[in-house]
């Protein structure tokens, strides 16, 4: 609210020195009243709010580049106007004469902002903020998947570009978790500071760390869904409830455990596959095994097994809110020397066993 209020004030401001200043006046007689001069105020205030909304997810030095742009461009437009003929032939007559103002500065800004956008290698949609066919999108970034780290990995392989936007929120959670006394919780809060090191220099990606606070909200989680909201950005996470209460709010989500879940390998029962048992299971005389990517794998009659790598044979796949879980049995010459312990028969005690 208070943001609003202080956008309402800026509007009103401009409005009321308008008047005072009629800076219209310079386009000639025809709009040197108050319409001209409330309707400059108001384009002025426009802009402001224009560069504000510009200014908060971009970064400072392509939107500066863009700024030099604007003028350099908006002064070699001002100069065309100036050497074009006056009178009734000419389109610089005196009715046309503001319109032709107008669309010279607007020419020659937005060819100077692209001009400086290419020098910096940025598209110029999306420095002004404009929503384009090759525009890339804006990503807010939470705390959660910049710890968990495989976002680094994606942005480097090229499957997510665009700008990721590191709210200053975000920010101090991940210094605050990086200075903490447990040594879990400052591990993982310094792996998320070199997690964003790898981000700034991945190829793909665009890391711009926005100063926007929205103090009228208290929790990160929220203040992450009203930046997303603000911003018509996408939010990327891995906590399951920021997704579900992001998705609720209609903001477009990126979950990362999602991801991953899709892009699992499809297993079916029946086919074979290496494992390493790494523990036992909760049924009796089962094993646990764990895929590359973190899928549980059940397999009977593996319990005595444990650190071995074995060879099993997929018997049924369960999908669970957590990702799937393989379930197994024995095969091949584990399986066979598994029946053959299992149909030896018992070794008699020793003597001395027996005389105690």
């Amino acid at each position: 609210m208070s943001r609003w209020l202080a956008r309402g004030a800026l509007v009103a401001m401009c409005l009321l020195l308008a008047l005072a200043l009629r800076p219209a006046a310079a386009f000639g007689d025809t709009w040197a009243g108050p319409f001209g001069s409330l309707l400059a105020g108001l384009a002025f205030a426009l802009a402001a709010l224009a560069a504000e909304q510009v200014l908060r997810t971009r970064d400072i030095w392509t939107v500066a580049g863009a700024a030099l742009g604007v003028l350099v461009g908006g002064l070699v437009g001002v100069v065309v106007v100036r050497i074009l003929p006056e009178g009734s032939g000419g389109l610089a007559t005196a009715p046309l004469r503001p319109f032709v103002y107008l669309i010279a500065l607007y020419a020659g800004g937005f060819a100077g902002a692209r001009l400086a956008a290419a020098l910096r290698g940025e598209d110029v949609a999306s420095v002004l903020g404009r929503d384009g066919a090759h525009t890339p999108s804006v990503k807010i970034l939470d705390t959660s998947v910049i710890i968990d780290g495989r976002i680094a990995d994606v942005c480097e392989s090229g499957f997510l570009e665009g700008r990721m936007v590191i709210p200053s929120f975000v920010l101090r959670e991940l210094q605050y978790i990086a200075d903490s006394q447990d040594p879990l919780r400052r591990a993982r809060g310094r792996k998320g500071l070199e997690v964003l090191q790898r981000l700034k220099k991945a190829a793909s990606a665009s890391v711009v760390f926005s100063e926007e606070e929205i103090p009228e909200v208290r929790e990160v989680d929220l203040k992450l869904i009203e930046l997303a909201r603000r911003t018509h950005a996408k939010l990327v996470t891995n906590d399951l409830n920021l997704n579900r209460v992001a998705s609720l709010r209609g903001i477009e989500v990126l979950n990362l455990n999602e991801l991953a879940n899709a892009i699992k390998p499809v297993v079916l029962p029946g086919e074979s596959m290496k494992v390493s048992i790494l523990r036992e299971g909760k049924e009796p005389n089962q094993g646990v095994a764990y895929l590359d990517d973190g899928t549980m794998v059940v397999v009977d009659n593996a319990r005595s097994l444990i650190g071995r790598s074995v060879e099993i044979t997929v018997t049924s796949v369960i999908q669970t809110t957590a990702g799937k879980m393989f379930f197994g049995r024995l095969s091949g010459t584990d399986a066979q020397s598994l029946r053959a312990a299992a149909a030896a028969p018992p070794q008699p005690a020793p003597e001395a066993e027996k005389s105690a």
